[in-house]
């Protein structure tokens, strides 16, 4: 039996996943930048360009989703890889929990 492929739902698929995959790290770069501008780590300047560098990917990111169509599944697999997130982080700061689901 031949295995059939959907070549488009295929590319949309893969595409959401990396966008999504840069979408969290994009996330990540923020929340580090924003601690080293409140820390003063950062002059004004270099403050200005990673600011300005940060909306311009986060641009780049929302005209790809746009031009491809999909906002939506983009938006779907970053919600479902945040909850897994706050799962395994639940666990870990609540070994009780981890050890009766291990149990279950």
């Amino acid at each position: 039996m031949p295995l059939t492929v959907d070549e488009k739902s295929l590319k949309h698929g893969v595409l959401s996943l990396v966008l999504t995959l840069t979408e969290v790290i994009q996330e990540a770069l923020e929340r580090q930048a924003l601690r080293r501008i409140n820390g003063g780590d950062l002059t004004l300047e270099e403050s200005e360009r990673l600011a300005d560098a940060l909306l311009e990917l986060d641009e780049a990111l929302e005209q790809i989703k746009e031009d491809h169509g999909i906002t939506a599944s983009v938006a779907d697999l970053h919600r479902g890889l945040d909850e897994v997130v706050d799962d395994v982080v639940d666990k870990l700061i609540n070994p009780r929990r981890w050890a009766e689901e291990a149990g279950a």
